[in-house]
């Protein structure tokens, strides 16, 4: 039987992948209770994607149904309540339900693991996209965009893929679809499509072009 429990919900319009960081500045008074709760209860909280940004409506929109929890590793307090946080990405969940009974949503939640595949299904997937991100990676550095140290670069494959997921500059409706992915080694195939595809845009900029990459 599946396990399922009540998950505190941050909608926001990004995707949180696990292993990956989110630093978040929390200022609304709904979310500074939320934080206050997961720091005093020691528990993690969800994040999950909305279309809508900094400025939400009330009540809050649904927002996707898989997302992935958070926990928090720092916090710095500010004045009047507000507060700095480091958060990383745990496991991928899926929303069962949606709770409006406190300021902020809640989901009553399971947890999504991607599917057990083989070894050597995942170490090939693995050995096919490590290449493309290296080389990304090192456009954009030779572009001047970022710095980077090779050997902090993962080759095991869902680590791999989920930072390969949070590296890569597409639409973030397109980052939803890869946490959407049930399996490792289909995460790593649609990655290298799109890996390949920005590496051929990225290869029509001259050195000194000054568009501007985030890697946020």
């Amino acid at each position: 039987m599946v396990e399922t429990f009540e998950l505190p919900l941050f909608p926001l319009r990004t995707v949180l992948f696990p292993g990956m960081y989110l630093p978040l500045h929390i200022f609304e008074e709904r979310y500074k209770e939320m934080m206050h709760v997961c720091l005093t209860e020691q528990r993690p909280f969800g994040v999950v994607f909305t279309e809508y940004g900094e400025t939400e409506p009330d009540p809050l929109p649904d927002p996707q149904r898989l997302g992935c929890t958070a926990v928090i590793t720092q916090m710095q307090p500010l004045a009047q309540g507000r507060m700095n946080i480091m958060s990383v990405g745990q496991d991928r969940f899926r929303i069962l339900s949606l709770s409006h009974k406190r300021p902020y949503l809640v989901g009553e939640v399971e947890l999504a693991p991607l599917v057990t595949e083989q070894v050597t299904t995942l170490n090939q997937s693995a050995d096919k996209l490590y290449p493309l991100v290296m080389q990304y990676l090192d456009i954009l550095a030779r572009l001047g965009k970022i710095e980077f140290d090779k050997s902090q670069i993962p080759t095991d494959p869902h680590t791999l893929a989920y930072l390969a997921a949070s590296l890569i500059q597409v639409p973030v409706e397109q980052k939803q679809y890869f946490l959407a992915q049930d399996k490792a080694s289909q995460l790593s195939y649609e990655l290298q499509k799109s890996y390949r595809h920005e590496i051929s845009l990225l290869r029509l900029l001259p050195d000194h072009d000054e568009t501007i990459f985030s890697l946020n």
